[in-house]
């Protein structure tokens, strides 16, 4: 890994692989289980994954500049696991293809969020994507945590950059790095 195009390329890569990992354990929840309040700062699963997914669409709408802002919060929830694994791989080979069209003078270019009543506020493209990494780490985090209180195990997650410790199904991801 030579530069910070790199690192953030494999960082919207390690995110899909995460992503897919908690899913595939959030898949085998019963619907009870995905729906039931839990302690997090979301109160179920079910609530945290959504809020994920429309982070990510925000954040992917004010990278790319297409101008929904705010309004992508009105998408209602959806309320599967799988639907939302599906509807999470979608948002997650956006990030993957956008970070890869990336140059360098990219990074500094400031975009657009809408904040709502405080206002419309730039930043550049570099600090809204490491924000956007570390809100997903974060979360999922709560819902590995919720996990450990369910019928599934939690997955791990951390086995994506070390090549000793790479998960075989990280391994995809590299390939198409």
């Amino acid at each position: 890994m030579n530069t910070v195009l790199d690192h953030l390329r494999l960082m919207a890569r390690n995110n899909a692989y995460a992503n897919e990992r908690l899913y595939d354990a959030c898949c085998r929840l019963s619907q009870a289980e995905f729906e039931a309040e839990r302690t997090g700062f979301f109160p179920s699963i079910r609530e945290t994954l959504n809020h994920n997914w429309e982070v990510d669409r925000y954040y992917l709408d004010a990278l790319k500049e297409e101008g929904q802002g705010l309004s992508v919060f009105d998408t209602p929830h959806l309320a599967s696991a799988a639907e939302l694994k599906l509807a999470q791989e979608s948002a997650d080979g956006a990030l993957i293809v956008f970070c890869d069209r990336m140059v360098e003078r990219d990074l500094d270019r400031n975009v657009a969020q809408d904040r709502g009543k405080s206002g419309v506020f730039h930043e550049t493209i570099a600090n809204t994507l490491l924000h956007l990494f570390q809100h997903q780490v974060h979360h999922r985090g709560q819902v590995h945590a919720m996990l450990a209180g369910t019928s599934v195990a939690p997955p791990q997650l951390d086995e994506f950059f070390l090549e000793f410790d790479r998960h075989p199904s990280a391994q995809r991801f590299w390939e198409t790095g």
